[in-house]
């Protein structure tokens, strides 16, 4: 392509409102009326990508033969169109060798899970072509002697790319730096043949200028600076890359770097984090709470940004559903934190807030259902504007170090959205909490030519994980991204350092971060604590499944993989225990698997299966909960071993599975499946009175908070908060997400959940929907408000429910009534605080009662010693009238009771 023509196509580009302009066919994509440069042709049909580059030098084709002739054909056009038994013209070559030696061991750990093959290697005289070749189409084919065509591929090439512009690692500049005398933009994108910016002076309307991008050939970076502080103006990238089955096509795409953007995300923003316009007053002077030293301080209340507030009436109604909600001190919502935070709590977790790409930034719909409470026309008027309406859980990142737009009050600002997430962060801190951050590095909303699409537009085929044949992974539910690939675990790295630094983020919680390397998380957690100056506690999912499950392709961040590194996963031995079953049950599975506290065994409901030996083993993995699921820790069992909780099964894998009690996370509800109060809707008898289920839920509570490890907690859980039995409410609007801060509902009883996860089970869910006996009072949802808040008080007055260390653990808790012998429906464990640095007491013994009837165990070991209820009990007179016979060592235990004593 020659300049003159180049130079008309990048106006065009910028100038226009298309994504993107194909090479050939540009002047008719963009509606210009000048034909004559169109020269359209057949493009070739898309190949699948089997052979694997490894680094610059080496090719890995599995299931190829290891005695065939080879060669490396490239275009730069695209026209490499290979056909078996013909030949291949208009491209260059590049001879390939069998290679017999082995691999560095770095190349070689990486791409173990390729399948067998030949290793090709080019020659030492080729190697400076590489570039050239990744630049263009790439296509490896195997020939016969005349050189005909026998077989042929596309390359997966991350390998190279790693290899060749491995500098890029280190590089700072990445994205728009403006400064008073210049604005200097930088985008990786080593495979483009040409690049250049646009920028735009507003959010709207043509491009006002556009520069030619320079090319580093030692980091594969492309560079422009223009003149001038250009903040608060737009811009674009235009990126010539070569794309399978479509040849040559300049995109017009925004800044995977992008700190904001405008309505929707159409074009990126210019902007310098660290100017004063676009801090709140007092941003700088406003330090994060000091409440956590240890990870293991941590109790997180997870909470989404549009359901704290689009349902509360003392917000302003253009505040409801966004960051500056949380500027309204005097609002329901933010009482109702506050109150939280005087009992304990330390830090608010929130659902994704970087840019994503599931909800209209601007008109998006807001339905108001109405209808029976077994009904089904709310769900149909859910499900009718579910693409259009203003929810989403926003697990589905378009940028990642951008705040979310329809969150702001104005989208199509892009200094508002800056400005109002600082407020919400620096309002949440005056406030005493700490403020935590969902992210999801595991997929994107988006790969190739999409329109929502970034990483994949400008370099293609680099930022996701691909299988054997080339396709993207989607283990994860969308287009998984490789944080294995320098380029992408940098630019998680980058990003998460931005939200620590920029935003005063205090911790991060990592989706499905199984999917991750460990070895990059590890990375991570050490640039983010130097940048941040202070230790920022990183807790994820350690889900072990998909393409990389067992460590196929590296050590994960997951549950059994992680321990010793000080980073938590979320405990699911804990949850389902307490619970009953697991996270996938459906059918009757929902009703008949009961959990320790909604009557296993002991309150059997219609459908019910458990025994006496399945609630000691349930006692045995609650036990190990509470011990924060630690390897080393050692207990006595229902069949009287004594054996570390590593030797306790838990569906094939160890009960115990951390080194170190900050490394589990202890939940009994998130926003993931029913909430815990919908689940006891599954499994306590009918017949359950409201009263009975609001004290279920206080014990699934207490025990959460009484676990060693961070405590996690769901926002709503201490109101007994309802999604009507929704399994999966990510897209199911306001209507089945709501909250009501006023403490008068639950929201039990709002409709038939949508039928997308949930429709098989309407006619089981049905009858319980529209039972009213089951919705609980306003006094119910008082009584767990406040129990939660007493549950706070007393894990936040001692280190005792917070230890430091598995050695702590071990030395100083000690469970009673353990054994064959047991009274399996009481938990009692005593903890020593003698010598301990903020126990505050010589000794805490907590008890749990799961059973409707009172019982009475006794600690020998309490014999003759003095104790009494510990002061934090205020909401319960169940709890505040248990009692303690010194003479015996006895603790009698109201039914339903979790109740904690303390000595001295």
């Amino acid at each position: 392509m020659n300049h003159a023509r180049l130079a008309t196509l990048l106006a065009l580009a910028c100038a226009c409102a298309c994504d993107f302009v194909h090479a050939e066919i540009a002047i008719s994509a963009c509606a210009v009326p000048n034909q004559s440069m169109r020269e359209y042709r057949a493009l070739p049909p898309a190949l699948d990508a089997r052979a694997v580059w490894l680094d610059r030098g080496h090719i890995k084709w599995p299931g190829a033969d290891p005695k065939a002739s080879y060669k490396l054909y490239y275009s730069a056009s695209g026209i490499v169109w290979p056909s078996v038994g013909g030949y291949i013209p208009y491209a260059s070559s590049i001879a390939l060798e069998a290679f017999t030696g082995s691999l560095r061991a770095d190349v070689a750990q990486r791409f173990k899970y390729v399948g067998d093959g030949p290793v090709l290697s080019l020659r030492a005289d080729d190697l400076a072509r590489v570039p050239e070749v990744l630049r263009g189409q790439a296509v490896l084919v195997e020939e016969d002697s005349d050189g005909r065509v026998r077989a042929a591929t596309r390359l997966q090439a991350a390998g190279a790319l790693d290899d060749i512009y491995a500098a890029a690692g280190s590089m700072t500049g990445l994205g728009v730096t403006p400064t008073r005398s210049a604005t200097r933009f930088e985008v990786w994108a080593p495979t483009a043949q040409q690049a250049a910016v646009c920028v735009y002076d507003g959010a709207e309307g043509s491009a006002s200028s556009i520069a030619q991008m320079k090319f580093d050939p030692v980091t594969g970076a492309w560079s422009a600076s223009l003149p001038g502080d250009l903040s608060g103006r737009y811009y674009r990238y235009a990126v010539d890359v070569v794309v399978d089955g479509m040849g040559v096509v300049t995109n017009l795409v925004t800044d995977p770097y992008s700190v904001s953007l405008n309505t929707d995300s159409k074009r990126s923003y210019i902007a310098d984090l660290a100017s004063p316009a676009l801090k709140p007053k007092g941003w700088d002077s406003t330090p994060s709470p000091a409440s956590v030293k240890a990870q293991t301080d941590m109790t997180v209340y997870e909470l989404h940004v549009r359901d704290f507030s689009i349902n509360d009436p003392t917000v302003s109604a253009a505040h409801r559903g966004r960051y500056m909600a949380f500027t309204e001190t005097q609002s329901n919502g933010m009482r109702h934190l506050e109150a939280l935070a005087r009992a304990g709590l330390t830090d608010v977790h929130l659902l994704p807030v970087y840019d994503f790409g599931s909800v209209p930034e601007s008109a998006c719909a807001a339905p108001s259902p109405s209808g029976e409470p077994d009904g089904e026309t709310q769900q149909a008027l859910v499900r009718r504007t579910a693409e259009t309406d203003c929810f989403n859980w926003g697990y589905d990142p378009v940028h990642y170090n951008a705040p979310e737009g329809s969150y702001a009050t104005d989208p199509s600002d892009g200094a508002r959205r800056i400005i109002e997430f600082r407020q919400m962060v620096q309002s949440l801190h005056r406030a005493g909490l700490r403020v935590g951050m969902d992210v999801v590095f595991n997929h994107t909303f988006a790969a190739g030519e999409k329109a929502k699409s970034v990483l994949d537009r400008i370099v293609p085929g680099y930022y996701h994980r691909l299988d054997a044949t080339g396709k993207v992974e989607q283990s994860t539910c969308c287009d998984n991204t490789a944080t294995e690939n320098l380029m992408m675990g940098k630019l998680m790295i980058d990003s998460v350092t931005q939200w620590a630094t920029q935003y005063k983020i205090d911790s991060f919680r990592f989706d499905l971060m199984g999917h991750q390397p460990r070895a990059v998380m590890e990375l991570l957690k050490k640039r983010v604590d130097t940048a941040a100056k202070r230790a920022i506690p990183l807790i994820g999912e350690g889900w072990n499944f998909g393409e990389v499950a067992n460590g196929a392709r590296f050590v994960q961040a997951s549950q059994l993989s992680l321990n010793g590194s000080g980073i938590g996963t979320f405990n699911d031995r804990e949850r389902d225990a307490v619970r009953g079953g697991s996270a996938g049950d459906s059918g009757i599975d929902m009703f008949r698997r009961q959990g320790y506290v909604n009557g296993l065994y002991y309150d059997p409901n219609a459908q019910a299966s458990g025994t006496k030996v399945d609630l000691m083993r349930s006692a045995d993995m609650v036990r190990a909960g509470l011990a924060g699921s630690v390897r080393s820790y050692r207990l006595m069992t229902a069949d009287d071993r004594i054996v570390p909780l590593a030797g306790i099964d838990y569906g094939g894998q160890p009960a115990g599975y951390a080194s170190e009690s900050g490394e589990t996370v202890n939940y009994v509800e998130n926003h993931d499946n029913q909430t815990l109060f919908d689940i006891d809707v599954l499994k306590l008898p009918i017949a359950t009175s409201s009263d009975d289920r609001a004290r279920v839920q206080v014990l699934a509570m207490a025990i959460d908070a009484f676990s060693q490890g961070v405590a996690y907690f769901h926002a709503g859980i201490d109101i007994l908060r309802s999604k009507s039995l929704d399994r999966n409410s990510f897209n199911s609007g306001d209507w089945f997400n709501r909250i009501d801060w006023s403490y008068r509902d639950n929201y039990f009883g709002s409709g038939l959940p949508p039928a997308d996860d949930n429709g098989k089970d309407w006619p089981l869910l049905k009858p319980l929907l529209g039972n009213a006996a089951i919705k609980p009072s306003p006094s119910d949802i008082a009584f767990a408000r406040d129990g939660f808040r007493d549950l706070l008080r007393i894990r936040a007055s001692s280190t005792l429910f917070r230890m430091r260390t598995a050695a702590d653990i071990s030395r100083r808790l000690r469970f009673f009534n353990t054994g064959s012998a047991q009274e399996p429906t009481v938990i009692a464990a005593h903890l020593d605080g003698r010598g301990y640095a903020g126990a505050r007491f010589a000794g805490i013994t907590y008890l749990i009662n799961v059973d409707k009837v009172a019982h009475t165990v006794a600690d020998p070991q309490a014999r003759g010693k003095r104790m009494r209820v510990h002061p934090g009990h205020t909401a319960d007179k169940r709890a505040m009238g248990a009692k303690f016979d010194s003479a015996s060592g006895a603790f009698t235990v109201p039914a339903r009771t979790a109740v904690v004593f303390v000595e001295g």
